[in-house]
């Protein structure tokens, strides 16, 4: 009696457990298209939402900013350089 308790115990976490989800998002990329239909997918692979777009247009897609794009960085203050002028001799 055991013994099939424990193989139904088994056999209903194997049907329960569903399969692993990798990530969608590629870090190397700060745009990605949104692709809908009976598989809704994203595609990341553009470096601007104009490229983005131009895939896009006449798909049922859209495109969206990458939230793991890599290189992201807030834009800081922008430096100031002095010049010297310096006389001639």
């Amino acid at each position: 009696m055991r013994i099939l308790a424990l193989a139904t115990l088994a056999a209903g976490t194997l049907l329960a457990a569903s399969a692993a989800r990798a990530q969608t998002f590629a870090p190397g990329y700060p745009v990605c298209l949104h692709v809908y239909g009976q598989v809704t997918y994203y595609e990341c692979g553009y470096t601007s939402l104009a490229q983005c777009n131009v895939s896009a247009s006449g798909r049922a897609a859209q495109c969206v900013v990458n939230p793991y794009y890599a290189s992201a960085t807030i834009p800081g203050p922008v430096p100031r350089y002095h010049r010297r002028h310096y006389r001639a001799y």
